[in-house]
C-alpha cells in the first residue's frame, strides 16, 4: 500500500494532492458571483456590519430564494445585487457587469438592462392610473421599442403569467395577487437576465402567494429567467429548486431540491440540507447542533480521510469519542473567532 491509498479511502496527502490541482477563479462560470462581499454602513457614529465576508453563487437559470430573519443581511445583499448600492469591499459581478467598479452611468444601464426587481409593496411597481397593458409598456417606451412591438411584448407577459384578462383594468380594479403578477410582467419588459424579487408575497394571503409564487416558476421555466426571491417567509423554500440561509452576514446553509424517481415510477421531491463553507473556511454549526452537543468558545477539529470532526473542548462523555478526536487533527482547538491554538 502506497502514502496515497488507504483502506477507509483516500490518504492525507491524497487530499492535499487534490486542493492543489484546483484551478480556475471562484465562481468563474457563474452568473451571480459575491466572493468575501463585505458591507459597512455608519449609523449615528456607530458602524454596522450588515455584510460580513459573504460568499455565493448562482448559476444561469437558476430559482434561488434567500431566507434569513430581520438584520440578517439579506435586504443589503439585494440591494448590492440590484446595483441600487456598493458594497464596501469583495468582489461582487452578475454576468459581465462588475458592481465594485461601475460609474453611475454604468449602475443605471446595468438596472435597465440586466436585472428586473419587484418590490414587496405594489405601489412601488406599478402605475395607478396606467392599465396593465399600458404599464408593462412604458419601460419599453422609455427604451424606444416600437408600439407594435411592446404590445406584442406585453401581451405575451401578461398571459404567462396568467393575468391576460387584466390587460385593460387599472391597479384598484385588480386583488393584489393580480397587481403583483402584473408587476413581475413590468419588471421582465426589458428581458433581464435575473429577476429580483423582494418579499413578493408579504401582504398576500397564502392561496394569493402560490399564485404569485408560482407565476415566478413559470417564468422561470418558460422564458428561462433567473429568479432570486428575498424573503423571511419559510414557505417560499417549497418553490424553489435551492434555499440560500443567511445568518450574521454571511451564507449559513443550503437546502436542494430534486426530484427523485422509485423503483414503482413514482416522482417526489428531495431536499437536502448542508451547511456552507465559506472562502475563509468559517462554517456555522445549526443552534440544534451546538446546543446537543454543548459547543460553545473553543472546539476541537479532527481531520479523517473524508470528513472533518467536531469535538467540544472537554473531556467525552460515555459515549464520545477521545477529548482530543480521533484522526490527524487532534490536538487542534479553534476558538469562535477560527484561530488555531496548539
Amino acid at each position: 500500500m502506497n502514502a496515497t491509498q488507504t483502506l477507509d479511502g483516500p490518504s492525507l496527502v491524497t487530499l492535499e494532492e487534490r486542493a492543489r490541482r484546483r484551478t480556475g477563479a471562484f465562481g468563474e462560470d457563474a452568473l451571480i458571483v459575491c466572493d468575501s462581499l463585505v458591507r459597512i454602513y455608519q449609523s449615528e457614529g456607530v458602524e454596522v456590519q450588515a455584510l460580513q465576508g459573504l460568499d455565493l453563487l448562482v448559476e444561469d437559470g437558476e430559482l434561488v430564494a434567500i431566507v434569513g430573519a430581520s438584520g440578517s443581511g439579506k435586504s443589503t445583499l439585494l440591494s448590492v445585487l440590484s446595483g441600487l448600492d456598493v458594497p464596501t469591499a469583495g468582489r461582487v459581478r452578475v454576468g459581465p457587469w462588475d458592481l465594485m467598479s461601475m460609474t453611475a452611468k454604468q449602475r443605471v444601464a446595468y438596472r435597465r438592462s440586466m436585472v428586473g426587481f419587484v418590490w414587496q409593496q405594489t405601489a412601488r411597481n406599478i402605475v395607478p392610473y396606467l392599465t396593465a397593458t399600458e404599464n408593462v409598456e412604458f419601460p419599453l417606451a422609455l427604451a424606444g421599442v416600437r408600439r407594435k412591438v411592446r404590445a406584442q411584448r406585453a401581451a405575451q407577459l401578461l398571459d404567462v403569467l396568467g393575468v391576460g384578462y387584466c390587460a385593460q383594468r387599472r391597479p384598484s380594479q385588480m386583488s393584489g395577487g393580480e397587481q403583483q403578477r402584473v408587476a413581475i410582467a413590468v419588471a421582465l419588459a426589458n428581458s433581464p437576465r435575473v429577476l429580483f424579487a423582494d418579499e413578493p408575497t408579504g401582504e398576500l394571503d397564502t392561496a394569493t402567494s402560490h399564485d404569485v409564487l408560482e407565476g415566478l416558476r413559470t417564468v422561470n421555466r418558460e422564458l428561462g429567467t433567473t429568479v432570486v426571491v428575498v424573503t423571511h417567509d419559510s414557505g417560499v423554500s417549497e418553490h424553489v429548486q435551492r434555499t440560500i440561509a443567511i445568518r450574521d452576514g454571511r451564507t449559513s446553509s443550503e437546502v436542494v431540491r430534486r426530484t427523485h424517481t422509485a423503483d414503482d415510477g413514482t416522482e417526489h421531491v428531495v431536499a437536502e440540507e448542508f451547511a456552507v463553507l465559506d472562502r475563509a473556511g468559517r462554517v456555522q454549526l445549526p443552534r440544534e447542533y451546538r446546543e446537543a452537543l454543548d459547543l460553545v468558545g473553543k472546539v476541537r477539529l479532527a481531520l479523517e480521510s473524508s470528513h472533518v470532526s467536531v469535538w467540544p473542548d472537554r473531556p467525552a462523555g460515555p459515549t464520545g469519542g477521545p477529548a482530543a478526536g480521533p484522526g490527524a487533527g487532534a490536538g487542534t482547538t479553534h476558538g469562535t473567532d477560527g484561530q488555531e491554538e496548539r
